[in-house]
């Protein structure tokens, strides 16, 4: 019995250890992703990855990618479709995120949630992924304010445009 118990205690011991190995691999080759974030077990966000991280982000269940910057980003939907990852973007304006943009963030984030995995929200530094973040949180995972805000405040502090934005998101949907 003894031998039993010291083989089950060495077992979990090494389980432990390999767990831990892994953790620090993965932050190793995430090192350089700017504003890396987990957010909730099914939502990370981050500033713009490569190809390295996407694969590395794939690898640890990312399967839903939501990109928040305006432009041409057919690159980057033809990368996803390389790695087999869902991409949704959404062009969001720095200067003007709209309540629509919003909406349709939620709308992808809750379709995604329906088909299971992790999404990431991205843009170029994850400024715009923080806030939509924090307002999904807040709004749709009905999380305490003060918890969602930490990640938010972790990344940066929203200009005027940014704040107004955030307030008429809540306004309209925390009636």
């Amino acid at each position: 019995m003894r031998l039993l118990t010291s083989l089950l205690i060495s077992v979990l011991y090494i389980s432990a250890l390999v767990n831990a190995v892994q953790a620090e691999e993965t932050a190793l080759r995430l090192h350089d992703l700017r504003n890396n974030q987990v957010n909730t077990p099914t939502m990370v966000s981050s500033g713009l990855p490569d190809r390295a991280h996407f694969e590395e982000l794939k690898s640890n269940g990312v399967v839903n990618v939501i990109d928040l910057i305006p432009g041409d980003r057919s690159e980057e939907s033809k990368l996803m479709g390389a790695l087999g990852l869902q991409y949704r973007n959404i062009k969001v304006l720095w200067e003007n995120p709209t309540i629509e943009n919003f909406d349709d963030y939620a709308a992808a984030i809750q379709r995604f949630e329906s088909e299971g995995g992790v999404t990431l929200t991205h843009c170029q530094l994850n400024w715009r992924g923080a806030v939509f973040t924090y307002l999904y949180r807040v709004i749709h995972l009905h999380e305490a304010e003060n918890i969602a805000k930490q990640d938010l405040d972790a990344i940066w502090q929203p200009n005027d445009v940014w704040l107004n934005f955030i307030e008429d998101v809540k306004t309209k949907n925390l009636q």
